[in-house]
This record gives structure tokens, sequence and C-alpha cells, in this order.
């Protein structure tokens, strides 16, 4: 992803920069504070780049061993206070940025839908699991992000979403009732338009799975992102993203219309 001169390092990346500058200081090696810690030499680099957000007594081991005088612990605190995790960070930013957001999804309901209860339950399904403070951080940072639907000059964002997105029930029926009526809220915002896949298609887009559309401010450029079990990433190149543009338009002319979906989101909330 070519967008150098943009970039801003949030929290995470603030940390790897700071503790790879205090154990190069130190004369320690990757391999040396991952014997330490317990981590492999690796996941000590994931660190330092931002990729990865350090646990444990990690911190406090690597500020005694690299002599940083308390400047590790103090970022930490940030760290774990943002919310954030370390790789949506570069996403986050773009996001916030962007003129257009476009949102395809089958099995989740997507976090810029999702209210305080039903994003503290999807929170709590995160495996391996989450620390109280971690869950509640994450809910704040989720419903702060929230506020790009209210951005002035306003983006246009679009979401083409599976039934089963919206059936699935995280933390119980009444909190994915109260959700979907959420989202029904939403779909009344004039730069929202949120459309529904129907279930007995023959043919059909999104099979290769979820993924985020941006058009970036004066939609001078166009980026896709998607996340899997092995990674995250963003496609920028062209035919890449043309290819994927493409397949979201034609998801939308084989979803049902705003005004359907509406209909039958609130047909699934009633029969909750």
């Amino acid at each position: 992803m070519n967008n150098e001169k943009k970039k801003a390092p949030g929290a995470s990346k603030a940390f790897g920069v700071l503790l790879r500058f205090h154990r190069e200081r130190a004369g320690v090696s990757q391999e040396a504070l991952g014997l330490k810690t317990g981590y492999s030499k690796s996941q000590v680099a994931m660190i330092e780049r931002g990729e990865r957000r350090a646990k444990g007594n990690f911190v406090d081991i690597a500020d005694e061993l690299t002599g940083a005088q308390g400047a590790l612990l103090a970022v930490a605190e940030e760290v774990t206070a943002s919310g954030i995790a370390a790789w949506f960070e570069d996403y986050l930013w773009e996001e916030a940025r962007a003129a257009g957001i476009h949102k395809y999804d089958n099995h989740l309901i997507p976090g810029l839908l999702q209210n305080e209860d039903y994003s503290r339950a999807v929170f709590a399904s995160e495996r391996p699991p989450l620390e109280s403070d971690e869950i509640e951080a994450g809910v704040t940072a989720r419903l702060e992000r929230q506020q790009v639907f209210f951005r002035k000059p306003s983006p246009l964002i679009t979401f083409v979403l599976e039934k089963a997105a919206l059936t699935k029930p995280l933390g119980g029926k009444n909190v994915l009732r109260k959700n979907l009526l959420h989202i029904l809220d939403m779909a009344e915002l004039p730069n929202v338009e949120i459309q529904l896949m129907p279930e007995d298609r023959e043919t059909h887009a999104g099979l290769n799975g979820p993924f985020t559309l941006l058009e970036t401010e004066g939609r001078r450029e166009q980026l896709v992102y998607v996340e899997g079990q092995g990674g995250r990433y963003f496609l920028s190149e062209q035919p890449d993203v043309g290819d994927v543009f493409a397949r979201y338009s034609t998801l939308r002319a084989q979803a049902f219309p705003p005004e359907e979906s509406v209909r039958r989101i609130e047909q699934v909330a009633r029969e909750l």
C-alpha cells in the first residue's frame, strides 16, 4: 500500500518504535528479549512493527532489560487504553477520512453498525479471550469510531449484508433485536444505504468472503481492505482494486433494494 505520506502512527506503532529504540540502544537483540519474555524473535519483531500488542509481563521485563526507565510502561498504558487492535490502526486512519465506505459482510453485523451490547458480545467471543478491561476499551473505541457517520462532509456509507449476519444471536436474542433496531435507525441517515442479500440466489458475487472498500479524500484513490484468519491486508493497485469494486457493484445489484431490505430487517427483528 503506497501511502507513506499519509500514515499516522497509532499507539501500538509508537510503542513499537520506542521499544526498538531502547532495545538497540541497550544492545539487546530481539532473540535475547524474546528469551527473557517468553516470546519468539518473530513475535518481538511484530510488536516493534506495531502489528501485535504486548501482553503479560513483557513490558515490565522489556523496560527493565533495555533501561527505558519507565518510558515503555507509560506508552504501553496508551496502547491498552486505545482499545484498538495494533493491526487495525492503519485501516481506521483511512476510514476516518474516507469519502466513501462500502462493506460486504456475511457472518457478523459490521462494527460500524454494532450497538454497545452487541459489540461487547463480539469482543467477549474473542479467542484467546480478552481481559475485561480490554473488552471495555474495545467497545468504547468501536462506538467512538461510529462518529464517521456524522462527519462533515458526510461520507457515503453502504452495506451489503447476508441474512445470516443479522440472525446470529450474539449476547442473546434481546441483544440482537436491539441491534437490528439500531441498524434501522442508521438506515434512515441520508448518507447510509443498507441492503440485504436474498438467501435463495443461485449466483453470488461474494463467495470470496467479506471485504471493505474505501474511497479516499476527494475520491482520488480507492482501497480494498480484507481480513482473514492468516492476516489483514490492503489492496491498492490495479487491476485488483477495480476487480473488487466491480464485485461490490454486482453484489449491490444482486441484493434487495434499500427499502425492501429495511422491511426485511424489521421482520427479522419482529420474529426474535
